[in-house]
């Protein structure tokens, strides 16, 4: 029988990358029959997870060429009240799928992830030229898209393709080899996942009282008195007016750490805000 204790949270459906990871997190959580939910979006996964309809949720943080995945960083700063309770590192290797008896020449549409897509332009260009692409709301959508029909390639993993029953046409199409997606997760404030890792980070959300010169540098003075290494610091805007914005910061250490403590006790008194989005082991 599966409980809420048991639950996943993924973007869906079987066969992404998050759901690699997903698989992943099961093993370091002793989870022996995880019970998986699959999501449409990763605003779904957080939902399912503020909601009490999984105990743990995976979402993609941060890609190696496409940079930090904004709906992530969104829910985190104005939506979801989850943390971050642990982070992996998943490497990033597409394929050409298609149906098993389709041929290359046939294909009239690539689709996959906007991010896919991106990812693999150069060969795109180079071997399918002026093809049109579809937007796929997961790679592994793309792989059961192309599944069904011989006209469409899909960009996806070789875990997809054995799942949706695709035809590997080519591998790693990827533009830039070495590419690599951290996933997060993540699960309601409190939590503890008892997952072991080398080194740790935390991931801060920080809140301007106001728009002023001189703030980001102040930012990044605290850290740098307190010896502390960031690691990521990204602006989103407020989306409240033109020219609001809040900043994202990730660094290596504990919350707990007393340099980590000094820092933010001093941003906590210059700043309207600042956000702990967790703490976490990197595995």
């Amino acid at each position: 029988m599966s409980s809420i204790e048991n639950t996943i949270a993924f973007l869906g459906p079987v066969g992404t990358y998050t759901h690699e990871a997903a698989l992943f997190f099961a093993e370091k959580l002793d989870i022996k029959d995880p019970d998986l939910l699959e999501c449409v979006s990763f605003d779904d996964v957080f939902d399912a997870v503020d909601r009490g309809r999984a105990a743990y949720g995976v979402v993609g943080k941060e890609n190696s060429i496409e940079g930090p995945v904004t709906a992530t960083l969104d829910n985190f700063a104005f939506r979801s009240s989850a943390v971050i309770l642990a982070e992996h590192v998943v490497d990033i290797n597409h394929c050409l799928l298609t149906a098993i008896d389709a041929e290359v020449d046939n294909i009239t549409k690539v689709a996959s992830h906007p991010q896919g897509l991106a990812q693999c332009r150069r060969y795109l260009t180079e071997k399918l030229p002026g093809r049109e692409t579809i937007i796929t709301s997961s790679t592994a959508e793309s792989a059961r898209l192309a599944a069904s029909d011989p006209t469409i390639a899909g960009i996806a993993n070789e875990f997809a393709a054995e799942l949706h029953g695709c035809k590997v046409a080519a591998r790693e199409i990827e533009d830039h080899l070495g590419n690599q997606t951290a996933f997060a997760l993540i699960g309601r404030h409190g939590m503890d996942a008892n997952i072991n890792g080398d080194r740790f980070k935390t991931t801060i959300a920080l809140f301007m009282q106001v728009d002023k010169a001189g703030t980001l540098n102040m930012i990044l003075s605290e850290f740098a008195y307190a010896n502390i290494n960031l690691s990521m610091i990204q602006s989103r805007p407020m989306k409240q007016q033109l020219g609001d914005y809040m900043f994202f910061i990730e660094f290596e250490g504990r919350e707990r750490d007393v340099n980590v403590q000094t820092a933010l006790s001093c941003l906590r008194l210059k700043l309207r805000e600042v956000k702990v989005l967790g703490s976490y082991p990197v595995v």
